[in-house]
């Protein structure tokens, strides 16, 4: 058997993608290779049946530092971010690794499963529950939404839908009104738990997204979580959608994404000295502090998204007596003026 060692240590979305290569090589190449990882994002690998490790000086390991350099051509091929790590093992082993899921590959222990959910432990019952994203990190900012917008979108489902919001404490993550707020609170595995058991994820185009789709889903519940993306005009639809979100973008309505994505990273410069600073990185249209792709989203728009699911009969809303047990536990403050952390014009 050939042994590989597989590096990366990029953020926690690409090693996601990464997972579902071992997977999938082990999948289309049986009893050929034997795999051990040595990535940032260590814990999406934990509980992995594919890993092995070996001696740090064993002379019959192949180590790689893999890449993706299909990125540079989405915009032409119609291929998924889960290609990117296939193509380059193949190119680099001889194989001929192909999906055999749509997603990330992501593992929980029996105990994981039974546990109560994270929400669940904190009021005392099993409800059911979205998870909400409301900013993002700063080295991208043109994936962010309007805070405002977002809470206009938890004001629709006051007593109807729960919405628990998570964000690392070191980005950007404005709280909202009428969630449970576990912003800081969840570590990498009690994040995948907290997936687990939710209804769906609500987010911009971000590491919660592939989470939605590469967690299983419990026994008896939907066959697909579902998830509403607000994606803007930044990426190709086909690189990052998967087929049963909703995954709100605006290529081929602007013209600065006319037909295909931007691959913009910052809406206005933040002066921290990344290069990302730089004018060609910068949005080419912003709009009062936002892309105008992702201003030409509404509010109005991903709440009728979300409800696509009820109306469809995939979810149920909370019974009366599910949302008098949880709003107690709701954040009842918000900002009365939304900003950037670094200074940037408040959005309107």
């Amino acid at each position: 058997m050939r042994r590989l060692r597989l590096r990366n240590t990029l953020s926690p979305g690409d090693i996601l993608m990464l997972t579902a290569a071992v997977r999938d090589l082990h999948h289309c190449h049986p009893g050929e290779f034997e795999t051990e990882v040595k990535t940032s994002a260590l814990d999406l690998w934990k509980y992995n049946p594919y890993l092995t490790q070996f001696e740090e000086n064993d002379a019959n390991v192949t180590d790689l530092t893999c890449h993706y350099p299909m990125i540079h051509r989405s915009n032409r091929n119609a291929q998924h971010f889960l290609h990117g790590f296939m193509e380059f093992l193949n190119d680099e082993l001889g194989t001929n690794i192909q999906p055999s899921v749509f997603g990330g590959d992501v593992h929980l222990s029996e105990e994981e499963r039974v546990q109560p959910s994270p929400v669940a432990q904190r009021i005392g019952e099993g409800v059911p529950y979205w998870i909400i994203v409301s900013g993002g990190k700063y080295d991208f900012t043109i994936k962010w939404w309007e805070a405002s917008r977002y809470q206009e979108v938890v004001d629709h489902y006051r007593d109807r839908i729960l919405f628990v919001q998570v964000g690392s404490k070191h980005h950007y993550h404005p709280p909202l009104k009428g969630v449970l707020d576990l912003r800081g609170e969840t570590p990498l595995r009690e994040l995948i738990r907290l997936v687990y058991h939710s209804d769906g994820v609500l987010c911009p185009v971000t590491f919660l997204m592939h989470l939605a789709a590469a967690v299983p889903v419990p026994p008896g519940r939907f066959e697909k979580r579902p998830c509403v993306v607000i994606a803007g005009g930044r990426e190709p639809p086909h690189w990052e959608a998967y087929p049963w979100h909703q995954f709100i973008h605006t290529v081929g309505a602007l013209p600065c994404c006319q037909s295909n994505g931007c691959w913009r990273a910052r809406t206005v410069p933040l002066g921290d000295g990344d290069s990302k600073d730089d004018p060609s990185h910068l949005c080419l249209d912003p709009r009062e502090g936002l892309p105008h792709c992702m201003k030409m989203v509404t509010s109005d728009e991903v709440a009728k998204r979300i409800h696509l699911y009820y109306a469809g009969d995939v979810l149920s809303f909370l019974s009366s007596a599910q949302a008098e047990k949880v709003r107690p536990l709701l954040s009842q403050s918000i900002r009365e003026k939304l900003t950037f952390e670094l200074g940037l014009p408040a959005i309107k």
